[in-house]
């Protein structure tokens, strides 16, 4: 079954009432169909008030918030809905997770980063250094935006406390095999934190099967409102030390989610995992919501590599062009990462934003990533990055443009 993009484009409005932008700057936020919008609007208006009180309205809410525990759970397939945990966005799971971990410093205090990732998921932990942590990088494979396990191999050890790392580059979209790593941490006896910020809107997670035992996602990257969640093994989770006032239980997800949030936001992240079902039902799915979602996320998957291969082509046409990151489209999300010799990435995106082209320039929230490919810090490199909304016509346009 081809692709169903023109039924896709046709429910995000952005795409058509955004005075002519082309959005290629989706890793740092992707657009929301209407159903999302409708919903956080619909909340803000029917049930803008607190949960927990015994009345229709604010039992309205209690119940969105479950809903959304447990849509996420399909979304992620978590086991148990109340291993999902609700905040303002991945990096505020990566530093509550630190933090208490922080508290249980013992024999294993070792700490794994790596230079493949967002500075979010490397400077959490370099903090637990004035507690009392070490902390040891995983280099990049010989200097290319990818990691080799037998390279994290003679950094674990019976001091490895636990394994930092990406499921994808926000950078250059380079993948991880993060099953692979949860079975070397686990063989160490550590245990695995997966940032799969970037990763969420590009393809199937599925926390069971890969082995890991946290996860941490910021929802609007994946077509829902500004919010983020945190996905751990609830063994693990209940056994970590948090502040909370003494009425609320000591137990995931109470424990972690200390005062209100925005609940129009968690309405509106409902909405989102219902249009990802929605596609996987176009997609031919049959069976329960976690099974479409799952060939929702395989069929992106599929088309986002049309697209790499799309604009791998392309960009490789242009003299002085250089991309940094891995060639094989099932290698990596739709994120590109490159630079012109001789023009800095400012006056590179200047241009093309004045030409309707949204795309980003800078170190990307990965200065050591973009140190050790040989750029510099305060200049960076250019990044377009696409999502399944996307399609071949716009990147021709974005090329011609850009070799203009």
């Amino acid at each position: 079954m081809s692709f169903p993009i023109d039924a896709i484009r046709s429910q995000f409005p952005a795409l058509y009432e955004s005075r002519g932008t082309i959005f290629f700057d989706n890793a740092a936020g992707a657009q929301l169909p209407a159903r999302v919008i409708d919903a956080v609007k619909d909340h803000l208006v029917h049930r803008m008030v607190q949960r927990g009180g015994p009345y229709t309205l604010s039992r309205e809410v209690d119940d969105v918030i479950e809903r959304a525990r447990a849509a996420v759970a399909d979304l992620v397939n978590a086991p148990d809905p109340n291993e999902i945990v609700f905040g303002l966005n991945g990096t505020s799971f990566m530093r509550l997770v630190s933090q208490t971990i922080a508290e249980q410093r013992g024999a294993r205090n070792e700490i794994i980063v790596t230079e493949l990732d967002h500075e979010a998921n490397i400077s959490v932990w370099l903090d637990l250094q004035k507690r009392g942590f070490t902390v040891r990088f995983w280099p990049l494979a010989d200097g290319n935006p990818r990691l080799d396990l037998k390279d994290l191999a003679p950094l674990l050890s019976d001091k490895t406390r636990l394994v930092a790392v990406t499921w994808a580059s926000n950078a250059t979209g380079s993948l991880v095999d993060v099953a692979a790593v949860a079975d070397a941490a686990h063989a160490a006896g550590a245990e695995v934190f997966v940032d799969a910020v970037h990763y969420l809107p590009h393809g199937p997670i599925d926390v069971q099967n890969t082995g890991i035992d946290y996860m941490a996602c910021s929802s609007y990257k994946a077509f829902a409102p500004h919010m983020g969640f945190g996905w751990g093994r609830k063994q693990c989770l209940d056994g970590l030390p948090a502040f909370r006032e003494y009425f609320i239980p000591d137990v995931a997800p109470y424990k972690f989610e200390i005062g209100t949030y925005v609940y129009e936001n968690v309405a509106g992240l409902v909405a989102a995992i219902e249009y990802l079902e929605s596609v996987g039902r176009m997609c031919g799915a049959d069976g329960d919501r976690h099974q479409a979602i799952h060939h929702a996320m395989q069929a992106i998957r599929s088309y986002e590599m049309t697209l790499s291969d799309h604009m791998l082509r392309g960009l490789e046409k242009i003299p002085s062009v250089r991309v940094y990151g891995l060639r094989k489209p099932s290698d990596r999300t739709p994120t590109f990462c490159f630079a012109f010799e001789g023009i800095p990435p400012a006056v590179v995106c200047e241009k093309m934003g004045g030409r309707g082209y949204a795309i980003r320039y800078g170190h990307l929230y990965c200065p050591r990533l973009i140190k050790r490919l040989g750029l510099s810090e305060d200049i960076g490199a250019i990044r377009a990055s696409l999502v399944h909304y996307n399609t071949k016509d716009e990147i021709d346009g974005f090329l011609e443009a850009l070799s203009s």
